[in-house]
Formats: C-alpha cells, sequence, structure tokens
C-alpha cells in the first residue's frame, strides 16, 4: 500500500486559494457594479413612459412591463439593447447613450415599483 498523505495538505491548500481567489472575484465585481439611484432613474424614466407606462405597466401587449422586475435583470436588457447583444429598432434610440449610472438608476427604478402597477 502507498502512503499519499502528503497529497492531502496540498489538495487542501489548492481548495482553499481557489476559495479565496473566488471570492476576491466576486467581492470586486460587486464592488465594480454600479448602485442605482431609484429617485434619479425615476427622473431618467420619463421618455420609456409612452411605451412602458409611467408606473411601468405597458398598456400594449407588444411591450413588456417593467415594474417589479429583478434589478440586474432589467439592468442586463438595457445593457444588452445599448451594446448591440439585443436589437430593436424602437429601443436603441432611447438606450444609445445611457452610462452604467443610467442604466444602474433606471434598473433601480423600476425594480422599486410593485409588479401590479
Amino acid at each position: 500500500m502507498t502512503d499519499r498523505s502528503w497529497r492531502c495538505p496540498i489538495r487542501l491548500r489548492t481548495g482553499l486559494g481557489t476559495a479565496a481567489l473566488l471570492a476576491a472575484a466576486l467581492l470586486t465585481a460587486g464592488a465594480l457594479a454600479q448602485e442605482g439611484d431609484v429617485e434619479a432613474g425615476r427622473e431618467k424614466a420619463a421618455p420609456c413612459a409612452a411605451c412602458h407606462g409611467p408606473n411601468g405597466i405597458s398598456s400594449n401587449p407588444l411591450w413588456p412591463n417593467l415594474a417589479g422586475q429583478h434589478e440586474a435583470y432589467l439592468a442586463k436588457q438595457i445593457r444588452d439593447f445599448r451594446d448591440g447583444a439585443r436589437e430593436d429598432i424602437s429601443m436603441q434610440p432611447f438606450v444609445a447613450q445611457l452610462s452604467e449610472q443610467d442604466i444602474a438608476d433606471l434598473a433601480a427604478f423600476y425594480a422599486s415599483l410593485p409588479a401590479g402597477g
């Protein structure tokens, strides 16, 4: 029988190193994410109301309700429209010049609204 006990500490250190690296990466990603301001988002959402409603509830089934959606989901969708990962000719003029802070603010505003209107 071969004694392999010397390998256990190496695996343990590698596992801890990987966990520490992963934790650092997650903390860094969280720190880089913009924090949205609901009130700033409310002001920036004025042009959005034409299609998505003043309270994030659309009157047309072609346009989605934004009220009550998850903030991260909303930010990703807006970013995808802005960056061309999602294409919609009606959205492009509204999102083309949005900054990361604008996106965070809009996402925070719509996420703060009740889903039912």
